[in-house]
């Protein structure tokens, strides 16, 4: 029977389950890959779990957003990282060294494999033939015990690709077409699986753009093939014995389909403050900007850089504008010199900046209340810019570098036709500058079990989790809209993220950007526990845990909502929120703020996956429903998925 890639690389991985769209599977786990901002927590994980050496192939800790070391924190959660990942038997990549995706993909990624990651971004691996799924970082520090993934099996929606990209439209305009057609919910519970002749005319680092976005689609992840395009990749990068070709069958099937002609792409850009909130440049052409940020996870390739450098070369940008470039590895950085690129940027009046996430996760380049910011980056949530009150945009490095040099949001085609300059032919280097100066190798494991991680003041440990009681009789203490992001649930930024190793601390950022006095109120009503109903798509956007552990050390034990983000709603499982339903989502209406609800029969969870919730202050009633399998059931009946764990070692 022949396969798409997708089923190929689930099946070859597989270890329990049927692959039917809906059945929990259980997937065995090749790699993982965590980062400093989620990482810290995935360690204190291994040492709750009680992990000796690390049991994948390939397990490798970032050091890629909390690079700014405005006071000690940072650095303590630096030290933390390292001195954890050499007893665990992890590598490490010291900070500066380069964003995980694109950093992993030129050092690690292998055709074939599967991996996790503790970053929503993570599917950005799929480029390479791999099966990369973005989840909570219990689920990472569960795969580098050797357990296997848990996830209930996706639909596979094939994208055929046709044509070829036009000039001064790259990958970036691409995966905006996915998202103006099908917005920020269109590929939940799906994997998204490129084909076609279109293939041919994309690079490895062009569908890396690609796949890395398809988080904003929702998706569970994306798969592209390893074929000629991954094999130059690797031979650049002196790995090409880690190739194999990879390919779907011919006349294999898909349960959802879509094409794009490549041909007929234009220059499109995402409006504030959505990543689907996707129109034409030229619609919203002339709004002035004071900022444009090449770089991130989402646009990591040299010629992205190498494209804006080609751009403003003997020019200057405009005045009001500050042009910031975030190399996103030193071996990008090193090629971008060697070429002479970095001086045209710097010439052009470019702000260098080091290898690593920086403005995409809020980490320095805030821009100012009620001016334009362009960037190359995955999302534009609220707020996650740094500034409460942004305004930013997504696009390409082409219309970034346009709308620097104008000053007014440009299209990069009406630009080019002014100063009559051509689309510019980058000649890029046949090997890429590998560097590994910055890559730590595990220790041999005998060494390993000597080290002590070090915990500064800031590194807390996990909290305790309580079970869930039978009975639950609590006050709303939040209403919130659609597609709350976990950005705003628990924030990142330069005030909330050096407390990622310390949950207390981080627990009183909880939903302040959406009503600055729950966490107090949290408290108060911490005795009897609190209840947040919310609309669709709740918890879209970064895969961080803290925006579940967060909120239940403040006492938070059920979230209603009419839909939940796929990665959010397994991290409340994770940590015993038990996550519900609207069974008539026009019920969302019948429930206001500080009502208060009881729900009984919680030890019945497993029995039946609806629950009658009563509203004591309206005295009126609505049917939840629960999506838990079995296994999560006991994790939530438990308190979370560690006191499960421990239990069942009694």
């Amino acid at each position: 029977m022949s396969m798409n890639l997708t089923y190929k690389l689930i099946d070859s991985h597989l270890e329990s389950g049927e692959m039917k769209p809906g059945e929990e599977i259980a997937i065995h786990i090749d790699q993982t890959l965590t980062q400093d901002a989620t990482g810290t927590l995935v360690m204190q994980e291994l040492e709750a779990l009680g992990l000796d050496q690390a049991k994948t192939d390939v397990s490798v800790q970032y050091v890629d957003h909390n690079l700014l070391q405005g006071d000690e924190k940072n650095a303590e959660d630096h030290e933390y990282l390292r001195t954890a990942a050499q007893r665990f038997g992890l590598w490490f990549s010291k900070p500066g060294n380069g964003v995980s995706h694109p950093t992993h993909m030129q050092r690690f990624g292998v055709p074939g494999k599967t991996m996790v990651g503790s970053d929503s971004h993570t599917p950005a691996a799929g480029s390479l033939g791999m099966l990369a799924i973005g989840v909570g970082g219990l689920e990472v520090a569960l795969a580098i015990t050797g357990r296997p993934l848990h996830i209930r099996m996706p639909e596979v929606w094939g994208v055929r690709l046709e044509g070829e990209l036009p000039e001064w439209c790259s990958a970036k305009d691409v995966i905006l077409e996915m998202l103006r057609r099908h917005d920020v919910k269109g590929g939940v519970n799906r994997i998204i699986e490129y084909y076609g002749p279109g293939l041919a005319n994309l690079t490895a680092m062009d569908r890396h753009v690609i796949a890395n976005m398809g988080a904003e689609l929702g998706a569970t992840t994306t798969v592209f093939p390893s074929d000629d395009a991954v094999r130059e990749f690797l031979r650049a990068e002196g790995r090409e014995d880690d190739w194999v070709e990879l390919l779907a069958d011919e006349g294999c099937e898909y349960d959802v389909e879509d094409t794009i002609d490549l041909s007929e792409i234009e220059p499109l850009i995402a409006k504030p403050s959505s990543p689907g909130n996707v129109v034409p440049v030229r619609e919203v052409a002339g709004e002035e900007i004071a900022q444009a940020v090449i770089g991130s996870s989402a646009n990591p390739g040299l010629r992205d850089f190498a494209i804006a450098a080609a751009m403003v070369a003997n020019r200057q940008t405009a005045p009001q504008v500050s042009f910031d470039i975030n190399p996103t590895s030193r071996e990008i950085l090193a090629d971008l010199t060697k070429m002479g690129a970095t001086l045209d940027l710097v010439m052009g009046g470019a702000r260098i900046h080091q290898a690593g996430c920086m403005g995409c996760i809020g980490m320095g380049q805030a821009p100012a209340v009620g001016r334009n910011s362009l960037r190359t980056m995955p999302r534009n949530f609220p707020g996650r810019s740094g500034t409460k009150e942004d305004s930013v945009w997504l696009c390409s490095p082409e219309t970034a570098a346009a709308s620097a040099l104008t000053g007014v949001i440009t299209d990069p085609r009406d630009w080019a036709r002014e100063v009559g300059m051509e689309y510019p032919k980058l000649d890029l280097p046949e090997c890429n500058s590998v560097n590994t100066a910055m890559l730590v190798p595990p220790l041999d494991p005998e060494e390993a079990q000597q080290v002590e991680p070090v915990k500064g003041p800031n590194i807390s440990s996990l909290p305790e989790l309580s079970p869930l009681p039978e009975e639950l009789e609590a006050p709303v203490l939040l209403k919130v809209g659609d597609n709350i992001s976990t950005d705003e649930i628990s924030p990142a930024g330069v005030n909330a993220l050096p407390f990622r190793s310390n949950i207390p601390k981080l627990a009183m950022f909880s939903f302040t950007r959406v009503d600055d006095s729950y966490p107090e109120r949290a408290q108060e009503a911490e005795e009897s526990g609190h209840i947040i109903v919310a609309g669709e798509n709740y918890g879209q956007g970064s895969s961080r845990e803290h925006a579940a552990i967060a909120p239940r050390y403040l006492g938070l034990r059920v979230v209603i909502a009419k839909s939940f983000a796929r990665i959010h709603w397994q991290n409340l499982a994770n940590y015993g929120i038990l996550a519900v339903e609207f069974e008539d989502p026009d019920d969302y209406d019948s429930v206001d703020q500080d009502d208060k609800l009881r729900i009984q029969n919680l030890d019945g969870l497993a029995d039946s996956d609806t629950l009658q919730v009563e509203n004591v202050t309206k005295d009126s009633s609505f049917t939840v429903r629960h999506r838990l399998s079995p296994r999560q059931v006991k994790d939530v009946l438990a308190g979370g998925l560690i006191p499960r764990l421990a239990k069942d070692d009694e």
